[in-house]
């Protein structure tokens, strides 16, 4: 279950949330900050990640295309990283169901 933070979002997060969900990434680590939605989605794919973000484009693309990968649409607004890991950790249970479920292609935490 790795998860790749979105540009949108702090690259601490992958540190702060390394216990409940190991080997994730983000954008930044991979070259893919100023690449486009459909590059990162594609990254995503190959290397089974789950996209975590804020942008809306995301939940799109999953509507339109289903998974993989799936995504994370972080509904909070523009709030402190420990507001956002607060988030993540509240919702690890949706987001282990999403990974787990062939069915489900993008959840939304708020």
């Amino acid at each position: 279950m790795k998860l790749l933070f979105d540009q949108n979002l702090s690259r601490k997060l992958t540190n702060r949330l390394a216990d409940i969900f190991p080997n994730s990434s983000h954008v930044q680590f991979h070259d893919l900050a100023e690449k486009a939605d459909t590059e990162i989605w594609e990254f995503a794919k190959a290397n089974n990640f789950c996209i975590i973000t804020q942008d809306a484009d995301f939940a799109e693309r999953s509507r339109l295309y289903g998974s993989p990968p799936k995504v994370v649409w972080l509904r909070c607004g523009n709030v402190p990283t420990k507001q956002v890991e607060a988030l993540i950790r509240s919702g690890k249970e949706a987001i282990v169901m999403l990974l787990s479920n062939p069915n489900l292609h993008c959840l939304e935490l708020h």
